[in-house]
């Protein structure tokens, strides 16, 4: 096993400091968002990978997995990786990390990696929304690229049709308030359902359609809607820590989204966990719990170096054997609470 520095670490104080930077921006706070530090949650995180059944005779083997980054509200330490053969861990689009391995002419029939790290999350409260600043300027550059399609949400004539037929129903005029009304539109007219086929892709068409799917497909509307009527917003994907148990096996990801606001700066969102917490739905409208990592933002991601096609998103591990994608993946995620960390309940 080595142990990769690959962040440089930070005292306690370092990180708490962070969360007194979040509280100060509180000060247009409401009665519905006190005044107080982020909750903060710790777990020890293992995310173990094996690809199987390589063919004999391949030339080459190439494994992509995403290792999570560092961000104002995320803090990645004690970083180990335990596999058999040389690996790099590579900087790629939006701040994204992954490790990449390959193999030449390989003399095996399979390949194990396991990553092992430490997580400090912080719930991200957006405190601003009652009260902009001029303060907040756009990264113009940035929030191009959130105004742009992805290839499973296009923005064509019927989606600007059906975006702007929303927020003008709902009488809004600024950004915030169109924002707010795709949000409650989403909520009201998807549902999280994951019985049958076609769920998952984050396809805005298939949702629109559906009118039902996992987080993805909740998102790709928010999103795709957002977009369409000018206000950028963007897609991350990682995993929700589980809130009834201090440790076990996590079944699969989540994602979440946020958009930009002129004055405010990003405003979080999470509409699927809002669908199916209807007493939370104010709250996940300008926040993200702390029971929660990331792992990747955006989409249509190209990994480094450069994949077949490029990926929908990037949460699981993706393999390609002589430029072939595979699927014969067996992936195990598994998380312990930190001792003495807070255990946080929604």
């Amino acid at each position: 096993m080595r142990k990769i520095k690959e962040y440089k670490a930070k005292s306690q104080l370092a990180w708490r400091l962070v969360g007194l930077a979040v509280l100060i921006g509180s000060l247009g706070a409401t009665a519905e968002r006190p005044r107080t530090l982020p909750r903060e949650r710790a777990v020890t995180f293992t995310y173990q990978t094996v690809m199987r059944d390589i063919p004999v005779g391949a030339k080459r083997v190439s494994l992509w997995l995403p290792v999570p980054h560092d961000s104002p509200f995320q803090r990645i330490t004690d970083l180990t990786i335990d596999c058999s053969y040389p690996y790099q861990i590579d900087s790629a689009q939006y701040g994204n990390r992954m490790l990449h391995l390959s193999l030449l002419n390989p003399q095996t029939d399979s390949v194990a990696v396991a990553m092992r790290f430490t997580a400090r999350r912080l719930e991200h409260i957006q405190e601003r929304l009652n009260a902009p600043s001029s303060s907040v300027l756009p990264h113009r550059q940035e929030l191009t690229r959130w105004l742009q399609p992805d290839q499973l949400v296009p923005i064509d004539g019927q989606i600007r049709q059906w975006a702007e037929k929303v927020v003008n129903q709902a009488g809004a005029k600024t950004d915030l308030a169109k924002a707010r009304a795709i949000y409650n539109h989403v909520i009201a007219t998807v549902k999280y359902d994951k019985t049958g086929t076609g769920w998952g892709r984050g396809d805005i068409y298939y949702a629109c359609d559906a009118r039902r799917g996992n987080c993805t497909d909740f998102h790709a509307v928010f999103i795709g809607y957002c977009r369409a009527v000018g206000i950028p917003a963007r897609f991350a994907i990682g995993f929700s820590l589980p809130t009834d148990r201090p440790a076990g096996q996590i079944s699969g990801y989540h994602c979440w989204a946020e958009f930009w606001a002129n004055g405010i700066g990003w405003v979080p969102v999470d509409a699927s966990e809002a669908a199916r917490n209807p007493a939370r739905r104010q709250y996940f409208f300008g926040a993200h719990d702390e029971n929660r990592i990331e792992f990747s933002v955006g989409r249509d991601l190209t990994l480094y170096p450069g994949q077949t096609n490029p990926l929908n998103y990037f949460i699981y591990p993706y393999a390609e054997v002589d430029n072939e994608p595979i699927t014969t993946l067996a992936n195990h995620v598994e998380y312990r609470n930190v001792p003495g960390a807070l255990e946080s309940k929604k």
